[in-house]
């Protein structure tokens, strides 16, 4: 079983489980959600006072993967994962999960101890609710991950910032790290509807280059596919990716909106790495 670690400054200590808290030896304690999730994040660790995605993305996100517009791109993971040599019932974390439906997927495809971890808290109400058999945390995980050392076979960052230091800390030794980025075409019909122009941008290497010197990478390729998108979910991409907000694409935004559907590109690079 993975050990959450006390987020407290200076302390970092056990938490247990003690009826609907988590507590540790020095006294911290924090109460579990009705859903089931563990808020962890602390004062120091927000950038804002409501950091992550809104209530409005999170439910942005829900309604695209319960229509499966990014299927394929899941899929595509779950090869990955179905590939590596991981031990039976391994401990698997998602850093950046969002409302879950990724590891929520995973979790379905095999027997795996899942942890998923955000800071956006409305994202994870969402995932606790829906996958209640997995461990849901709120944390800022540009800081620190709040687990114990060795803890995971795998990890899985495909939406947010990596700290490498923290990614190789909670990885067992020889540990296995997916890493996801948008790929260079993702939604370029959008952007040039909405911009004016569809600069493509590999963002691969600048991630791949942040977790130098700890990781070895093993293997990288790209998922791509088509999908027409209705005027709903237009809207649902538009508000997880927080674009069309500037008054100067309102204009464009509206003329996007009397189309009424977009023919999109949808892709991911994906590289699987192992701690060195």
């Amino acid at each position: 079983m993975v050990t959450l670690l006390c987020p407290v400054r200076g302390c970092g200590a056990p938490l247990a489980r003690e009826a609907g808290t988590l507590r540790c030896p020095r006294g911290h304690a924090f109460d579990l959600a009705r859903s089931g999730y563990c808020n962890l994040l602390q004062p120091q660790d927000r950038r804002s006072r409501q950091p992550g995605d809104s209530p409005a993305a999170a439910a942005a996100r829900r309604h695209l993967a319960d229509r499966g517009i990014e299927q394929p791109l899941i899929d595509d993971l779950l090869a990955a994962v179905a590939a590596l040599p991981l031990p039976p019932h391994p401990a698997v974390l998602d850093v950046g999960c969002g409302e879950g439906a990724t590891l929520g997927a995973l979790a379905g495809r095999r027997e795996i101890e899942a942890h998923g971890l955000d800071i956006s808290a409305p994202a994870i109400d969402l995932a606790a609710r829906r996958y209640p058999h997995a461990t849901w945390i709120v944390a800022n995980a540009d800081r620190a991950l709040p687990y114990a050392a060795a803890s995971f076979s795998l990890a899985m960052s495909l939406a947010a910032p990596r700290n490498a230091a923290e990614l190789r800390r909670v990885l067992a030794p020889r540990g296995w790290l997916l890493v996801g980025v948008p790929g260079a075409d993702d939604l370029i019909e959008l952007r040039e509807a909405l911009l004016g122009r569809g600069d493509k941008r590999d963002r691969l290497p600048a991630a791949l280059a942040a977790l130098d010197g700890g990781f070895e990478l093993v293997g990288r390729h790209t998922t791509r596919h088509r999908a027409l998108l209705d005027a709903a979910a237009l809207d649902d991409i538009l508000a997880t990716t927080y674009r069309g907000a500037r008054a100067s694409q309102r204009q464009r935004r509206a003329d996007l909106a009397a189309r009424g559907s977009l023919e999109v590109t949808l892709s991911r690079d994906l590289a699987c790495l192992r701690v060195q």
